[in-house]
């Protein structure tokens, strides 16, 4: 038999195909000895059926006339080994994922041969044998259509009462292996999107209805997995646990996506089951209860992971009545969603604290205190005494209340976390416009031009509502819509709601969220990144005015933007003068894109992460130069903020640029002009003038000491100190050994030897403002770098002085120079009045202080 196998043959022909064929039949029995043979001759076939079937019809016919087909399903009866069974469902899966023609698909779908391979009791236990079974699957749901999907289901009375790929498919949709799972999910959208009504009325029916509550129940296991682990990452943050979070991120979106592709399906019934498993099983017990500010027990999941996956159901899955929902609960407190007895998930349950101004586990706000305060500013616009709530418990808190808290009292992240959640709710176009009103969300113009299409169609309307501040909308249909979201609530999943704002105006709403977002302005403990999304947020709802604030709403922020003009002032003669107004350049392109985008410039998955992570391994010193140009670099982002805020509110166009002045000139009487220089400033082994330059010595090595030149000099927004050397044949020139910044050099004669001057030597830029170095900056810590020293000695005492005297007159140049520029910037609207010069600050205090808080 092995001889006339392998007997020369054209490879390609009808021939071969009956030989092998004829070989496949004599086959009684298969194991050990000829299985190589069987394997062999199965994949010519599935060679030869492939080839036939875009060259030759012939090969077909006699496919079908032979019934291999069969002959395929009783090799594999006849067989125990393994072997077989992985050629025989790759053979199987390349000739349907291969065949074209529909005569041939319809042959192999129109008998039982495929159902019973797809039934058949395999040992999955071999994990390549369960990787060949769903491929196989796969490549079935690939050929679906309303004529094939017929031929693969058993009717009864025109419904169906069996569907064995689907039934066997499902119940690997919760494997632990992901390629195993997106291949299932990629088999059901196959069914789902060939519109069968009869499968779909079986898909979703009980028992395979099931399928959408297990894909919900697997889908809340790996939301306690995230919260566990983020949880666990603001405890102890490390690069390894962020890598594992964005990793776990990607797949609950990825799960997301697939429930959307479900549902973009349009199977009506599917999209009610999916909306009710989601709120029964992921929102109601899970995510809205993490959102109350006490602390309890038996809350399984953190605020913020729960805002973050709140924020992903509602960009991802697009349901109007799960949007509505969602967005109606926020007027529920978080009381109505906790069970009065509940039993505990599977999974990382995070403990509480009680404060909120700690991690993603402390979001606590007790009554009384702080937290008085909070409840106080959240009901000044309300029609609700603030001491009612008080006295009536947290319980009269909601969650929109709950939100605002974060705005006002919350951590970085969980007011990062908080904005998101009215960000989405903002761009969600499947949430009502009444819904948004209601929350106090609904942009400006959109109250406009819904008050103007009432007026067209004739409603009653006065003249003073349609061109109003805004503080006095009509709440036709809104009370409506709410209360109908509210009633399905009560009735459909038992959460009532008596909650006083149900009732309340929408613009008290609306002032409400106004009032979070000023107070979050406010704030010095508070990124700017974040700040800068809360002016997003504040820009959406607002118009080019000022119609949208009340007094003290103007009045804060305006006190708020000049407390950050004086910490910009300070900035100009702190440490990294020469940088500030190229930074301030740089971010305020950066900021007005970030105010004119259409959405957030964040990530939802950046709510999870810590956003102040230590760039270096080292601890810094706070008066680390290093230290001082992060605080600069924040001083400037929230002053570009602030200040972006104030043209906004006045109704005017950003320019691409700040105003700010020119460089000056270089003064004729200045020490670089007495030294030669020109704008270019110096460079290391020119030659230059040693006029107003003091003789010294100092030792970059022990037992080196070298003389030179000290000279300060200063051009422009930029200053130097240099280490000139001597020419012994050119009397007052040298040449240039040693640059040195002039900013944060902080002379200082040293108290036991008169002669000795001390200086700080600072880098001359920031490595996150360095191009080439932005891209690891951050991702990898490294050695923190040190501030160097030097210690100068002079010939005399009146020497020392005389040096001394000359840095900090050369420092003073510098910071009068860069005021000078950032003067038309500063002087806004007449915000304050900046000095051309300014007087010299104690000798304690030459270095950078610290940064003045922007808030009241």
């Amino acid at each position: 038999m092995w001889s006339s196998f392998w007997r020369s043959r054209d490879r390609f022909s009808l021939d071969e195909l009956r030989y092998l064929t004829d070989q496949l039949q004599k086959v009684q029995i298969v194991n050990n000895v000829n299985k190589n043979f069987v394997i062999e001759t199965l994949r010519s076939i599935s060679e030869l059926i492939t080839y036939g079937d875009q060259h030759d019809s012939n090969y077909f016919d006699f496919f079908m006339e032979r019934q291999v087909m069969g002959e395929f399903v009783r090799i594999l009866k006849v067989s125990r080994i393994v072997s077989i069974s992985l050629q025989l469902l790759q053979t199987t899966s390349i000739m349907i994922q291969n065949l074209k023609s529909e005569r041939a698909i319809h042959y192999m779908f129109s008998n039982e041969h495929i159902n019973f391979l797809i039934t058949y009791t395999f040992d999955f236990r071999n994990e390549e044998l369960l990787s060949y079974y769903i491929s196989f699957l796969r490549a079935i749901s690939g050929k679906l259509d309303k004529n094939t999907i017929s031929l693969l289901v058993k009717t009864q009375n025109e419904e169906v009462v069996s569907f064995p790929l689907y039934v066997e498919a499902i119940q690997f949709a919760s494997h632990e292996e992901s390629m195993i799972r997106t291949a299932v999910r990629a088999l059901t959208l196959n069914v789902y999107h060939v519109g069968d009504e009869s499968v779909n009325r079986f898909v979703a029916k009980a028992p395979h209805a099931d399928y959408f509550s297990n894909l919900l129940t697997f889908f809340q296991k790996q939301c306690l997995y995230l919260n566990g682990m983020v949880s666990e990452t603001l405890k102890n943050p490390d690069s390894d646990t962020t890598t594992a979070i964005l990793n776990v991120v990607d797949e609950i979106e990825d799960n997301l996506y697939y429930i959307s592709d479900v549902i973009s399906a349009g199977i009506p019934e599917v999209g009610r089951l999916i909306t009710v498993n989601i709120l029964q099983l992921l929102i109601f017990p899970l995510l809205l209860p993490s959102l109350q500010l006490d602390a309890v027990d038996d809350i399984q999941i953190g605020a913020i992971t729960s805002l973050y996956l709140l924020c992903c159901i509602l960009r991802i899955v697009k349901i109007k009545d799960l949007a509505n929902t969602i967005a109606a609960s926020l007027f529920c407190p978080p009381e109505a969603f906790v069970p009065h007895s509940e039993t505990k998930l599977n999974g990382h349950a995070p403990d509480h604290g009680h404060e909120i101004q700690q991690t993603e586990n402390k979001n606590v706000i007790e009554v009384d205190g702080c937290s008085k305060k909070i409840l106080l500013s959240l009901s000044s616009s309300s029609l609700v005494h603030p001491e009612y709530i008080i006295s009536k418990g947290v319980s009269r808190v909601t969650l929109r209340d709950a939100l605002l808290s974060y705005i006002t009292a919350g951590d970085d992240l969980q007011v990062l976390s908080s904005l998101s959640m009215l960000a989405t709710l903002l761009q969600t176009k499947e949430l009502d416009e009444t819904m948004l009103d209601a929350l106090g969300i609904l942009p400006q113009r959109k109250q406009h031009k819904k008050l103007l299409q009432q007026a067209l169609v004739g409603e009653d309307l006065r003249e003073d509502q349609l061109f109003s501040s805004g503080r006095s909308f009509i709440r036709d249909g809104f009370s409506c819509e709410l209360d109908g979201y509210l009633q399905n609530l009560k009735e459909q999943y038992g959460v009532a709601c008596s909650s006083l704002e149900v009732g309340t105006s929408p613009s008290v709403h609306r002032f409400q969220v106004l009032d979070a977002l000023v107070s979050l302005f406010c704030r010095s403990n508070i990124s700017p990144e974040t700040l800068w999304d809360g002016g997003w947020l504040l820009r959406q709802l607002l118009l080019y005015s000022e119609s949208g604030f009340n007094d003290q709403h103007l009045e804060l922020l305006r006190d708020s933007h000049k407390n950050c003009t004086y910490a910009l002032l300070e900035e100009a003669r702190g440490t990294w003068p020469d940088l500030l107004v190229t930074v301030l350049r740089d971010e305020w392109k950066r900021c007005k894109r970030a105010m004119e985008a259409p959405s957030p410039r964040k990530e939802l998955k950046c709510m999870l992460l810590p956003l102040d992570k230590p760039s270096f391994d080292d601890v810094l010193p706070n008066k680390s130069s290093f230290v001082a140009g992060e605080r600069m670099c924040k001083v400037v982002k929230v002053f570009v903020l602030l200040h972006q805020l104030q043209i906004f509110f006045l109704g005017r166009a950003l320019p691409e640029q700040p105003p700010t002045c020119p460089p000056s000139d270089i003064p004729e009487n200045s020490r670089a002009r007495n030294a030669g220089l020109d704008v270019s400033g110096p460079k290391l082994g020119s030659e230059l003038r040693l006029v107003d330059a003091v003789p010294c010595r100092i030792a970059f090595e022990r037992g080196k000491e070298r003389h030179f030149c000290v000279l300060a000099i200063s051009v422009g927004a930029y200053g130097w100190i240099l280490l000139a050397e001597e020419l012994p044949l050119k009397k007052h020139y040298g040449i240039i050994r040693v640059v040195a910044p002039l900013a944060s050099s902080d002379p200082t004669i040293d108290q036991k030897y008169s002669r000795w001057l001390h200086l700080r030597i600072r880098p001359s830029t920031l490595p996150f403002l360095d191009p080439a170095k932005l891209i690891t900056h951050g991702k990898a810590k490294t050695k923190a770098p040190v501030d160097g020293r030097w210690t100068l000695s002079f010939m005399d005492d009146e020497s020392c002085k005389s040096a001394l005297s000359m840095i900090l007159e050369e420092i003073d140049l510098q910071s009068n120079e860069v005021k000078k520029r950032l003067k038309p910037l500063l002087n806004h609207e007449g915000a304050i009045d900046v000095p051309d010069t300014s007087p010299h600050p104690p000798d304690d205090a030459s270095s950078s202080t610290a940064t003045p808080s922007n808030s009241l």
